[in-house]
């Protein structure tokens, strides 16, 4: 399959639009805190959602209202996470309902989405003023104001767009996420909004969704923390005129590819964003005995707190990553295991035969330096692969989640 890389964002499929503006739920008014994105066509949606017991108000509604397969738009608010709130339920549903008067749609076709401090009450006086602004400022170069909009404490605007070929069709998926920190695996990571005019099943769409997931944005992890509110939801207009995917076969594999490429790129645009990280960190695990065994090695060294430090300090610990290894959970036979780091830099091995081996600290020590590192861990044991992504643990994490709330 071909695949572009185009401009646009949520805005490069047929149909959709999107704008984000400052509406005052955040006291700082050079920040954009609601977004909106909407598609002039019924939509088939599916959605994955945190699997922390503890969940916003937003995912409560989301669920119901895309319980039939279908959405027409998204309404997402930064700087709340309405969260652990006695009235959460009730202001999520007033914001569908102030959405689908706005737009003129049903209540249950919105997606609604809230990210921020969690178990503070949710004002909805400016979140009606901005949902009232908003639909007058939909364009198809709105996207990037969307992705501002999403964003808590992240850096970089996250947004992505491709063209693709599906049944003779020539397609499009665009997608803007945010995530920073209380990120973890277990879709329990960010917030992330996929569109596409590929025309797809919900049961199918679905069913790519949480594949694409499993593999991309579930293998992040920042901090350790689980948050409240995260999703990812897609939304497909159908308009680029294919004949709808309602079973597995060349086309289906043709959209997940595209899909895939979404998660590959915002996968480590995520992780490298993290809070007060200073490089991004790729762990690969080759040849474990399966899939199951060769996530979780990958995750557990990207997830320790202790791995994290070591490459903030850019100390070449073997020990470490051979320490995450042994706790993570996973069965295998260490003395089979080898591991290398490399970068820009160059490529150096410290660990044969479950062993560390001497190496040059020097040559470590520049490859460590580089701003994103990749740990290949080779197990000897299978067949299976996985890749996760993570980032190091610095001095400015402490001091951004010490006083969040300020």
């Amino acid at each position: 399959m071909t695949l572009k890389k185009i401009s646009g964002g949520v805005c490069a499929p047929a149909g959709f639009t999107a704008a984000g503006m400052h509406c005052g739920v955040r006291k700082n008014r050079e920040k954009k805190d609601i977004a909106m994105i909407y598609s002039e066509a019924e939509c088939s949606a599916a959605a994955v959602y945190t699997q922390n017991k503890v969940y916003g108000a937003p995912i409560t509604v989301t669920r119901e209202n895309i319980s039939d397969g279908k959405a027409r738009a998204v309404i997402c608010n930064s700087g709340n996470a309405n969260t652990s709130n006695a009235d959460g339920v009730e202001k999520a549903r007033k914001m569908c309902d102030l959405t689908a008067e706005a737009l003129g749609i049903k209540s249950s076709d919105v997606i609604v989405a809230s990210t921020g401090v969690i178990g503070q009450s949710l004002d909805i006086e400016p979140i009606a003023y901005g949902i009232s602004q908003l639909p007058g400022q939909l364009s198809k170069t709105g996207g990037t104001d969307a992705a501002n909009a999403i964003m808590t404490t992240d850096t970089k605007v996250k947004e992505i767009a491709y063209e693709f070929t599906v049944g003779g069709k020539t397609a499009k998926i665009g997608a803007i996420a945010k995530g920073s920190g209380m990120i973890h695996p277990n879709m329990a990571t960010m917030l992330s909004f996929i569109t596409t005019d590929a025309a797809i099943s919900p049961e199918m769409l679905g069913k790519a969704l949480k594949e694409v997931v499993d593999r991309t944005y579930n293998m992040i992890s920042v901090d350790g923390d689980t948050s409240t509110n995260d999703m990812v939801a897609v939304m497909a207009s159908g308009l680029c005129g294919n004949e709808t995917i309602s079973a597995e076969g060349a086309d289906y594999e043709a959209f997940k590819a595209a899909l895939g490429a979404v998660g590959d790129y915002m996968a480590p645009m995520i992780a490298s964003d993290g809070e007060g990280a200073t490089r991004l960190i790729i762990c690969n695990t080759y040849g474990a005995a399966d899939e199951k065994t060769a996530k979780t090695i990958a995750r557990g060294v990207i997830a320790s707190s202790l791995v994290k430090a070591m490459f903030f300090g850019a100390d070449a610990n073997w020990g470490r990553l051979l320490c995450a290894m042994g706790y993570c959970g996973a069965e295998f036979d260490i003395s089979k295991v080898s591991i290398s780091m490399s970068s820009a830099a160059g490529s150096i091995k410290g660990v044969e035969n479950g062993f560390c081996i001497p190496f040059s600290e020097e040559e470590a020590k520049k490859i460590l330096l580089e701003k994103e590192i990749t740990v290949d861990i080779y197990m000897n044991q299978g067949e299976a692969s996985a890749t996760a992504w993570g980032c190091d643990l610095s001095y400015e994490y402490v001091k951004i989640n010490g006083d969040y709330r300020s």
